[in-house]
């Protein structure tokens, strides 16, 4: 069996993080019940494109999952909402803080009714400091912790990630998060409240470029898809296109020449050492590029590979997951919905020799399960009524 079977996880989130946190809590063996809002739900449900009826978007993140449809602001949903809070092992929210102590259910009000409880907040800036208050969404966390003055090509302005990096962040740490509560649960036998940022979670991966700031009093500037501190370890053009090359240490500069028939690089003064590479970086370039303009892309990659010299092309999306790595490492897998028929879509990058994921259902529609939950919660009332 997944390695969480057994635990029940209440799910609040809405869009990404949250979504995504839960998502593989359920591939683990939760049971993850999904508390969605009476109408609309989790406001992704809308975001085009569709297959079908239901978002691409949505699908994306939500299998694995049971759907109940609740209003908290009722007596009859809140009284819901707290039943299946003090039956559960574990509770994720990505509310702005202070939203669900107005409706009773903050950590503090919870924890007194169910002390073995995690229950992870995930928001933009925190439980505390002064910007607590404040909405949380990727693209401003990306502006605000430095990472797009670290992004893009030097002449250029300061650019985001092509995806939504914060909020995967924010979701890979939740579930860390999650899992050290646990872990702490089972000596203490008490429940947490765990606290992720997305300002943080974003914040915790700028480590090289803050590092080179710290040490030298100087932000580093935009170097495009250069490494700033190694050469070569860049994308490089080819006559069929670009190549990534990561040459990160003498012993691959010296395979890297001999790859590409230019031993007498090595004896070049200027591209002696790393250092002396990054200073005549323009100049080793065009060496470089010169030399790859009498090969084919393959050719290329063949005789790098060869000398083993870590090496890639850019690929498209498409290109990128029609390769048989993806399906070696089953990083595509398809679901049957009855309404829309095979969902085919990202697997899990945990890959556990014991006890694997199972990767079992689709997302479900909107309040999907609200009736065999809810079922669930009288089952268990009478049960505790009877003893």
């Amino acid at each position: 069996m997944p390695p969480l079977s057994g635990l029940k996880v209440i799910d609040l989130t809405r869009v990404l993080a949250g979504p995504f946190c839960t998502m593989m809590l359920g591939d683990m063996g939760a049971d993850v019940v999904k508390v969605e809002e009476p109408g609309l739900g989790d406001e992704s449900r809308g975001w085009a494109p569709f297959i079908g009826e239901q978002s691409s978007y949505y699908l994306s993140v939500n299998r694995n999952k049971r759907s109940v449809v609740l209003d908290l602001k009722t007596a009859e949903g809140a009284e819901a909402l707290a039943a299946l809070i003090d039956s559960a092992d574990i509770l994720v929210e990505n509310f702005r803080p202070g939203s669900l102590s107005k409706l009773g259910f903050g950590y503090g009000e919870v924890a007194k009714t169910n002390p073995r409880l995690i229950y992870c907040s995930i928001s933009g800036y925190g439980q505390n400091g002064p910007r607590a208050a404040l909405p949380g969404y990727d693209v401003v966390l990306q502006g605000e912790t430095g990472f797009m003055d670290a992004t893009g090509a030097p002449d250029g302005e300061p650019m985001r990630a092509g995806v939504a990096i914060t909020d995967y962040l924010a979701g890979l740490y939740a579930v860390q998060g999650i899992l050290l509560a646990l872990q702490d649960r089972h000596r203490s036998g008490l429940g947490q409240h765990v606290d992720i940022a997305l300002f943080d979670s974003m914040l915790s991966v700028m480590r090289l470029p803050l590092g080179i700031l710290l040490a030298t009093g100087t932000a580093p500037r935009r170097v495009g898809n250069d490494h700033p501190s190694i050469a070569p370890y860049e994308t490089l053009h080819t006559r069929e296109g670009q190549i990534i090359i990561a040459v990160g240490n003498p012993r691959l500069w010296k395979q890297f020449c001999e790859a590409i028939e230019r031993p007498d690089l090595m004896a070049d003064l200027r591209f002696a050492t790393n250092a002396d590479r990054l200073a005549h970086r323009a100049a080793l370039k065009a060496e470089i590029e010169a030399v790859f303009d009498r090969f084919t892309l393959q050719q290329l990659i063949d005789r790098l590979e060869r000398h083993k010299v870590p090496c890639g092309r850019v690929r498209t999306i498409a290109d990128a997951i029609a390769g048989p790595q993806v399906i070696a490492r089953d990083m595509l897998v398809t679901l049957h919905d009855d309404t829309l028929g095979p969902v085919t879509n990202l697997g899990t990058p945990v890959k556990l020799s014991r006890t694997p994921a199972e990767l079992s259902s689709p997302p479900p529609r909107l309040g999907e399960h609200t009736a065999e939950v809810l079922d669930e919660i009288d089952r268990q009332r009478r049960r505790v009524g009877r003893r």
